[in-house]
């Protein structure tokens, strides 16, 4: 499957962009960085730095959004992600990164138009941007994956709001009264989408692939923040990873359709907003939410495809 992949990274986006990589059904078109977690600069440099190495610097980044679309204040997160975005993990300073305009991604979503679908896993503010400019283009997509939101659970950057949904309310709209098809994997499922130390360290022992050393040490860097927040998981969810598990496992997954809206005014900002009745009005839009999962099957999932063919 052809995916074009928007993403911050951020510890939980390069795990994800680790795992496009290296599932033998994902063909990852390019990567179209924002701000988010980090910095679109760090963002940027990191996507750049975990393509190279893989050797894989003939997959294209794209810089996207340095803010979102209100022009708000962005606020980083390095006591999660670290002070560049990837944990321990530092770039060398002589890492160069390759990068191509942002017009790129009209070219690849146009000339794979049949096969290509969109996954983005960071602040949504790149492709509401790409909507805008382009929405001939754009609409004709057949699907986007959103990581955001939450519903029937707390946020996790205010008491009702998830942090890629509460970063540009307003791009989030965008997309979702757009796009033809949004599937949205949450937080009450990616909450569950737990890697522990001991898998961290499993795979570490199992691959001698290009990720050896660094999926442990990102791994284990996350779960010490989530050590503070969620106690006694020993480990982290893996948010972004999951949503491309989600992406090929539909049938290991329960998904329901209702029409999906953000608040966007500061008292509820972010707040992810569905009809959740047992009697509900039909929804306008196909828009879909992951509402529960099979662990089990997404953990050996993970770990098939990080330990790879040849652990």
């Amino acid at each position: 499957m052809k995916i074009l992949l928007f993403a911050d990274p951020g510890i939980d986006d390069s795990l994800a962009i680790i795992y496009a990589l290296l599932h033998p059904d994902i063909e990852l078109m390019g990567i179209v960085t924002g701000y988010g977690n980090v910095s679109v600069y760090d963002a940027t440099r990191n996507a750049a730095f975990l393509l190279a190495l893989a050797g894989r610097t003939d997959i294209p980044v794209m810089r996207g959004a340095s803010q979102p679309l209100s022009g708000t204040h962005t606020i980083f997160y390095p006591e999660i992600h670290g002070p560049e975005g990837l944990g321990p993990i530092i770039p060398p300073d002589s890492f160069k990164a390759d990068i191509s305009p942002f017009e790129l991604m009209f070219e690849i979503i146009e000339t794979n138009m049949e096969d290509i679908v969109i996954v983005d896993v960071g602040r949504q503010t790149s492709l509401a941007f790409a909507y805008n400019l382009r929405p001939e283009l754009m609409e004709q997509v057949k699907e986007v994956y959103l990581m955001g939101g939450a519903f029937m659970v707390p946020g996790n950057v205010t008491d009702v709001a998830e942090a890629n949904f509460w970063g540009d309310p307003i791009a989030v709209n965008v997309v979702l009264n757009k796009a033809k098809k949004v599937y949205i994997t949450p937080l009450n499922v990616t909450n569950r989408a737990i890697v522990t130390r001991d898998i961290a360290t499993y795979i570490f022992n199992q691959t001698r692939g290009p990720y050896k050393y660094l999926i442990p040490a990102v791994t284990n860097y996350y779960a010490a923040f989530y050590d503070e927040v969620m106690p006694g998981i020993d480990g982290s969810p893996v948010h972004d990873a999951f949503t491309l598990y989600f992406l090929l496992n539909k049938d290991k997954t329960y998904t329901i359709r209702r029409d999906v809206r953000v608040a966007i005014v500061d008292g509820n900002r972010g707040q992810s907003v569905a009809d959740l009745r047992m009697v509900y009005e039909e929804p306008k839009f196909e828009h879909y939410i992951v509402m529960d999962f099979d662990y089990n099957d997404f953990l050996a999932d993970f770990i098939r495809v990080n330990v790879g063919e040849e652990g």
